[in-house]
């Protein structure tokens, strides 16, 4: 519920923004939360704050033309919405896929503000990408369309501006494509321009592992709070990217048991519990579809697959689950189903995957829930880290960044958990994760004025 106070702020957002729902979504949720804040520290309704908050310092639209294969020329729409800069460049992924839309960057934009905020480090919020897609393109028509993207891309970054990495349909192959292009545009040498680098150019260690370990790390220390661990537990993780895979193996190392896993053709179910080397041969060799395990598992596994026209994979029975592939993914009846079958903890490994809906089911079950932005904060942080080895032309080992990653995700829990206890809601980890994430920036702009 949305105090009196902000519901002009809302309104105006829902005016200016029309056609926009998962922005109009995203605001809803943060506003929400800020009820508690206000009534304590009523100055922050000062000097449009909220307002000045809520919405992008730039949004750049472009146009991206490129040619395909057979001598045809293509054209695709890019998108970079630099949201907030209070704490320092804009930092946030590039996200390519059909679905891409303005409405689509702002609102992770607007969520990755707060998420940057969680961390600690100094760095402000962005989101990019383009509705471009690259399954089933040629290495040769991704590169071309990754320079041509750049070639108006770059004259918007740099290292003390706005930082992209990888986001859906971006890994290393996209991001390795753009630096080149932006070398080459530029004439300058400048690693911490892109995160998501290889090692042998600048990139960190740990970091393709980052975004999946620390959603684990974060639903491991909330677990404790209520004497538990993921020792036993059953265990399941929507997705089957980068985010997905090295969940399942921080999952594993902790004593867990992941029983399923998704893509868009649907989710396999395996008792026995994920093969993480199978799993990899299937996404990471192969780059083929999730039903493919089946075929490396072998017939008399005992190891199934169900068609995403004839059900969830929340209908799987679990103790954790793991929402990892993309944005409103776990629905209010996919909610129930989890709550009936016995989850104890929910955590999100991808940006928004949980509605509205489902998360108030999760509150009034007394489930654990913890919120994307708090959660999967893992990537971003590592990704500051890989900056601060460029600054400094170092590189560190993996058990020296992991390190730090469990370190910024611990604190990151704390903060959302005394945060939340602070304004009177205890093991409320959105409105921790929302205030928290919100008192920083705006900390930030009321010193900056009024910018």
């Amino acid at each position: 519920m949305i105090v009196e106070k902000l519901q002009p702020v809302l309104d105006q957002v829902l005016l200016r923004n029309a056609g926009e729902p998962e922005f109009h979504q995203a605001v809803r949720e943060v506003l929400e939360s800020l009820g508690p804040v206000i009534a304590k520290h009523p100055d922050y309704l000062e000097h449009a704050l909220i307002e000045r908050i809520c919405e992008p310092e730039r949004q750049i639209i472009f146009r991206v033309p490129w040619v395909d294969d057979k001598g045809q020329v293509q054209i695709n729409r890019g998108f970079r919405v630099q949201f907030n800069s209070a704490l320092g460049p804009y930092k946030g992924g590039l996200r390519f896929h059909p679905s891409v839309n303005v409405g689509i960057i702002k609102f992770l934009g607007f969520e990755q503000t707060f998420k940057n905020a969680l961390t600690g480090m100094p760095i402000g919020g962005g989101k990019g990408g383009s509705d471009f897609n690259p399954r089933g393109r040629s290495d040769g028509e991704i590169m071309r369309f990754c320079q041509s993207f750049m070639t108006e891309l770059y004259r918007h970054l740099g290292e003390y501006t706005d930082v992209p990495a990888g986001d859906i349909g971006v890994g290393g192959r996209e991001i390795g494509y753009m630096f080149g292009q932006y070398k080459r545009l530029t004439n300058r040498y400048e690693a911490g321009v892109l995160t998501g680098k290889a090692l042998f150019y600048g990139g960190s260690r740990a970091r393709t592992e980052a975004t999946g370990y620390g959603n684990t790390y974060f639903i491991q220390s909330m677990l404790a709070t209520k004497g538990e661990s993921f020792d036993g537990k059953r265990v399941v993780i929507s997705g089957s990217g980068n985010v997905a895979i090295y969940s399942v193996e921080k999952v594993q190392s902790f004593g867990g048991k992941v029983v399923a896993m998704s893509d868009s053709s649907g989710y396999v179910v395996d008792e026995q519990g994920i093969d993480l080397e199978l799993l990899k041969q299937v996404k990471e060799v192969r780059r083929s579809r999730i039903s493919d395990y089946l075929q490396l598992k072998g017939s008399q596994s005992g190891a199934y697959f169900v068609g995403a026209e004839k059900g969830s994979i929340w209908d799987v029975p679990c103790d954790v689950a793991m929402p990892s592939a993309t944005q409103n993914e776990l629905t209010g009846k996919d909610a129930r189903a989890l709550v009936s079958n016995g989850v104890i903890a929910v955590g999100e490994g991808a940006n928004m995957p949980t509605t509205p809906e489902a998360i108030g089911i999760f509150r009034q079950a007394n489930v654990m829930f913890a919120p994307g932005k708090a959660a999967n904060a893992g990537g971003v942080a590592t990704s500051a880290l890989e900056m601060q080895q460029n600054a400094s032309r170092d590189s560190w080992s993996f058990e020296q960044t992991e390190s730090r990653l469990a370190e910024i995700m611990r604190a990151i829990h704390d903060n959302c958990a005394s945060t939340a206890e602070e304004f009177g809601s205890p093991g409320d980890y959105v409105l921790g994760a929302n205030i928290a994430g919100f008192v920083r920036v705006a900390e930030a702009m009321r010193a900056l004025g009024v910018v």
